[in-house]
């Protein structure tokens, strides 16, 4: 399996395990904390979706004020009884669809056993709840009232006399909390006695629609022809709104003296139409955890009250927690509004999770880990933007998932790039560090092909340089002022070299061997061989001018440059090797280096050479040669400058000796040397040409002359 492949097939497997993780049952303790997000994140970018006025339900709140305000102060619950059945009857004349009890009092005064005088306390108050049972069995008659009851091994019930007021019109209370003890859904019935009975939110809200809730076989609701969605079967999810004061509040106090007073139009102003809860809302009592819990605001917020007899407790302190009442009434709107949250199943919440693991993975493998976090970064805060606009909509995208897969995914990518994949790569940094430019070796790393180790065949263009008169050099200076001298030319001569793509071979005394094409692939090798060549000219004639180490001695140097096929790899022993080229056009390109010295020039190349270097550069035809070691004759090349770079004197120049060389190449010697000698006092190659066309003009060569000169030198 080649490497890339490898490469691809683990980090897809890293992204689907990551997100087959985030999604698995051990993850199940946190996946709620997304509701417990986006319902903050929304309350924060979009604020209050509607009018707290609007809701359809409303509470009627057993509070702190309740306890502190007489006649209830002091009293126990069990003795409220009139004055909630008071209440109870000013709000539904005052045109409420229905009213519920989250509340239950299972007991009743009037049957208390406990001595009074001489005889028992129950029988001393007896008719006690009358007042209370004849509300409640009025709102029964016209189906306006239901109360509540939790379920379990201890039922609590409403007591006796309340049962049969209300005509057995009794709704469980109970909630549904996730494995973290949070509730973010609520269930839709419950079975009891072989029957299907709906949950007090769902008999509220069909009382107030006029439609009797549907259940199917698998609990899934239907109410009014709005089928309820539900991730965990027979569940809502809750779509909370944030702040303290989304359900309308009404202090059950300010209510009673309002009832006392007999203010019809408060209750019809506030109450007309309305669903009606009675329930606790207390500091200590009765207190849930839901998905609200992150947006619940500073209790204490009320709607208008209707008289000054009690004074309003409000919180001071932000609380995560809310009263239980508040989940049945936020259940109620959001059955009537039809906007319960709609949670993905499974399958596309890991396909959710998948992806987004994958980006980061991908973003681990292509890029630095400080780049690929940033990435990752912005990634999530975009999905988490998105799932915030399609809350809006009750679409609860899932971002624990992606979050926890995507990091997961992002690090175990980061460390199998450390551990295994980026190994080859750090082992190549290591081995070509010493010879190779930085930039060449991220090349090298980032080409689709590497170097194999042993060697392999390239197309590449050979960079031969050598110092003219080296050895005459060398013996007039002494070994620490040569060594500085050397260290500073074959330094400059380097930087050039790779600042160019190539990259140093070796160097063999004052010479330099550098490649280009190799180890990473070039395809421009040619044209930046010849730009490197000009650049060293360039350079050394700032060295010779400059450098306070060359101001005794300046230096001058030849240039030879071919291209071909070579094999390039690790070549020596199994205990050292080298990476180096070898072939033919290695020792071609030494060749036209050494003919440099008799043309009088500092830049040769071959004809290859030129023809793949393009039009960017002024090469000048110096003649056709066979050299030391091959039969074959080549075309050589003179490089002057690039083509925006040529003075008009040198384009004279080359158009004299091109003609000469034309006419020499003819046989017309006299006029060959005629054309050679207009540059002759200028021009080294046409000076060299002129002399020797004139030798032939007076000696004309027999009809086997060659126009091909041998070189014997090296």
């Amino acid at each position: 399996m080649r490497r890339s492949t490898r490469d691809r097939l683990v980090i897809a497997a890293i992204a689907l395990v990551c997100a087959a993780a985030s999604v698995s049952p051990a993850a199940r303790p946190i996946r709620g904390l997304s509701l417990d997000i986006l319902t903050a994140l929304r309350w924060e970018v979009f604020g209050r979706k509607q009018d707290p006025a609007a809701s359809p339900a409303v509470v009627v709140a057993m509070d702190e004020e309740s306890l502190r305000t007489a006649p209830f102060k002091g009293a126990p619950m069990l003795t409220w009884t009139g004055e909630i059945g008071r209440v109870l009857s000013a709000t539904l004349e005052g045109g409420a669809k229905v009213a519920g009890f989250d509340v239950v009092i299972p007991n009743s005064l009037e049957q208390s056993e406990i001595p009074l005088g001489d005889g028992m306390l129950g029988e001393k108050v007896r008719g006690f709840d009358r007042d209370f049972l004849r509300a409640l069995a009025g709102a029964a008659a016209k189906g306006k009232v239901v109360l509540g009851e939790v379920l379990g091994d201890r039922p609590i019930l409403p007591s006796p006399g309340q049962r049969i007021a209300v005509r057995q019109n009794i709704r469980p209370l109970n909630d549904h909390a996730d494995s973290d003890d949070i509730v973010r859904r609520l269930p839709l019935s419950f079975t009891i006695n072989g029957a299907k009975v709906p949950t007090m939110a769902v008999e509220l809200a069909s009382r107030a629609l006029g439609a009797a809730p549907e259940f199917d076989e698998r609990g899934r609701l239907t109410l009014a022809g709005y089928r309820v969605p539900g991730r965990v079967p027979n569940t809502m999810t809750l779509n909370f709104e944030g702040g303290a004061d989304d359900i309308p509040t009404f202090s059950f106090a300010d209510l009673r003296a309002c009832a006392v007073k007999n203010d019809k139009e408060y209750f019809r102003r506030w109450f007309d139409g309305k669903v009606v809860i009675f329930g606790t809302v207390l500091d200590i009592e009765d207190r849930r955890m839901t998905s609200k819990r992150f947006a619940t605001g500073i209790e204490g917020a009320r709607s208008p009250r209707c008289t000054a007899e009690s004074m309003p407790v409000t919180a001071r302190s932000r609380t995560s927690t809310i009263a239980g009442v508040y989940i049945h009434a936020t259940a109620v709107n959001n059955l009537i509004a039809r906007n319960g949250v709609v949670e993905p199943g499974p399958l596309p919440r890991l396909l959710i999770a998948a992806l987004i693991a994958a980006l980061a993975a991908a973003a681990a493998w292509l890029f630095r880990p400080v780049v690929a976090f940033a990435a990752w970064t912005g990634m999530i805060v975009a999905g988490v933007a998105g799932a915030t606009v399609a809350f809006n909509y009750a679409l609860a995208l899932p971002i624990v998932e992606p979050f926890l897969a995507s990091l997961t995914a992002l690090a175990a990518t980061i460390g199998y790039r450390f551990v295994i994949a980026d190994k080859d790569r750090r082992l190549l940094q290591k081995s070509f560090a010493l010879y190779l430019a930085p930039h060449v070796i991220n090349r090298m790393l980032s080409s689709s092909k590497l170097p194999e180790l042993g060697g392999e065949t390239r197309n590449v263009t050979v960079f031969f340089s050598d110092i003219e008169g080296f050895s005459l050099i060398a013996e007039k200076m002494s070994p620490d002022g040569l060594m500085e001298l050397m260290n500073e030319y074959l330094s400059a001569m380097t930087d050039v070299i790779e600042s160019h793509g190539g990259y140093v071979d070796k160097y063999i005394g004052d010479s330099i061997v550098a490649v280009f094409g190799a180890p990473a692939d070039d395809p421009d090798h040619a044209a930046n061989a010849a730009r490197a060549a000009l650049d060293c000219c360039t350079q050394l004639a700032e060295l010779n001018a400059s450098s306070a180490v060359f101001r005794d001695c300046k230096l001058a140097q030849r240039i030879g440059i071919n291209s071909g096929e070579a094999l390039v790899g690790n070549f020596g022993s199994r205990r050292r090797f080298n990476y180096s080229v070898m072939s033919d056009a290695v020792n071609l390109a030494s060749r036209l280096e050494g003919a440099n010295k008799f043309y009088g020039t500092t830049v040769i190349a071959s004809e290859t050479t030129v023809a793949l270097a393009g039009q960017g550069f002024v090469w000048r035809e110096l003649d056709a040669i066979r050299v030391k070691g091959r039969t074959q004759a080549l075309k050589i090349y003179q490089l002057l400058a690039l083509s925006a770079g040529l003075a008009p004197q040198q384009q004279t120049v080359i158009a004299n000796y091109a003609d000469g060389l034309a006419h020499w190449r003819a046989r017309e010697f006299a006029r060959a040397a005629e054309c050679f000698g207009r540059s002759a006092d200028i021009d080294r190659p046409a000076s060299l040409f002129a002399a020797r066309a004139q030798e032939l003009a007076q000696n004309p060569p027999g009809e086997d002359w060659d126009p091909i000169r041998t070189l014997q030198e090296k």
